[in-house]
């Protein structure tokens, strides 16, 4: 039986040639390749500063930590996410507020965000969902007319536009994964900031290394944190992201063979990519009846699949105590039917015709 996974990590010898470039050199941390990485990435999202860390979720809380989030402030996030976006504002002492969301899109309700803002308020995280960026106009007004910063949650979405604006330029700072499922990786975790404000990219650098700037060794301008990425990652994270733009046409290209595949189909509901968005489908997610039965299914006949995400992070145990109890509709529903397929640029078409040919088969019994 053939097997169809949900990721797949591009490897060349260019890559490897990377690698032992890096263990030849003897030089494995703060070196080139971080350097180099953070320009490319900066150029590759049009912002002034990247700043490369360990991980998506420590991107996330030195994004917050870089804007001065602490103990008794609030912030506003969707409960369609990964928990790291939770984990993140309460690892900096501050409560996350959950938001509801948008059926159309999976991102986070502008309104939902206005009836949460309080004067505790000091943030607010869009998180581009599987690639799909947030309607970030109106949020961007919100922002501005109470005095609020933009923390861009762009760990699924390197690449994505909003109006022709790059995901990671959209706010005062932005987030993003280089982990291995990503529509770019590092070969293990990694992460970066993305930021057009001098104070807070220099803030951020210096946070990411024990609170020191650049060049200073034992003097520490703020309580600080080892976030920094190897050089090995770093290294491998410059290659992958040369052919980042050609995986995220492919994924583009995947994504509409399946929308047009499934028209018409009354058991199941495709993605909505709305007019103002360039999407780059980190997920393929599909809304469909008999959802555990067609994944059992699948899963009979070779093909993988995900649920992003089974459990809304307001209902997660790790939240009790933290959070207020909140009803979120809309984040509710969609979590019981919610499907990811496989749409990674290394599929074959014949592997698509076959994902589909099964999905449509499954609904025929």
């Amino acid at each position: 039986m053939q097997k169809i996974n949900m990721a797949e990590m591009y490897h060349d010898k260019e890559i490897t040639d990377s690698v032992l470039s890096v263990i030849s050199s003897g030089k494995y941390i703060k070196g080139e390749n971080n350097k180099k990485f953070e320009a490319e990435f900066s150029d590759f999202c049009n912002t002034k500063h990247s700043v490369v860390v360990n991980s998506g979720t420590n991107a996330l809380i030195l994004a917050l930590k870089s804007l001065g989030i602490k103990k008794g402030d609030e912030v506003i996030i969707p409960s369609h996410t990964f928990i790291a976006t939770a984990n993140a504002v309460l690892f900096c002492g501050a409560k996350p507020v959950f938001a509801d969301i948008n059926k159309e899109n999976y991102t986070i309700n502008a309104e939902e965000i206005k009836s949460k803002i309080t004067k505790k308020t000091k943030a607010l995280i869009p998180v581009h969902i599987y690639g799909h960026p947030c309607d970030m106009d109106e949020i961007s007004e919100l922002a501005k007319e109470k005095d609020i910063n933009i923390v861009e949650d762009a760990c699924q979405a390197h690449g994505a536009e909003y109006k022709g604006k790059t995901a990671g330029s959209l706010g005062d700072i932005a987030a993003f994964s280089f982990f291995p499922s990503k529509n770019m990786t590092v070969a293990g975790d990694g992460g970066a900031i993305t930021t057009n404000n001098d104070e807070i990219a220099e803030k951020a650098a210096a946070i990411r290394d024990q609170g020191r700037k650049e060049g200073e060794k034992y003097y520490h301008d703020y309580p600080g944190l080892n976030l920094r990425l190897s050089e090995i990652h770093a290294a491998i994270g410059r290659v992958q992201l040369k052919h980042l733009n050609e995986w995220n046409k492919i994924r583009r290209n995947n994504a509409g063979y399946y929308t047009a595949y499934f028209e018409g189909n009354p058991h199941i509901v495709t993605p909505n990519e709305e007019k103002w968005a360039r999407a780059v489908y980190h997920q393929y997610v599909i809304r469909a009846e008999k959802r555990e039965q067609l994944q059992d299914y699948l899963s009979k006949n070779g093909i993988s699949s995900g649920i992003h995400y089974p459990l809304p992070v307001h209902l997660q145990p790790a939240m009790k105590g933290f959070t207020d109890p909140v009803n979120l509709k809309v984040t509710e529903e969609i979590a019981k039917s919610i499907l990811s397929i496989p749409v990674h640029p290394f599929l074959k078409e014949e592997e698509l015709e076959y994902i589909s040919e099964k999905i449509t088969e499954f609904y025929r019994k």
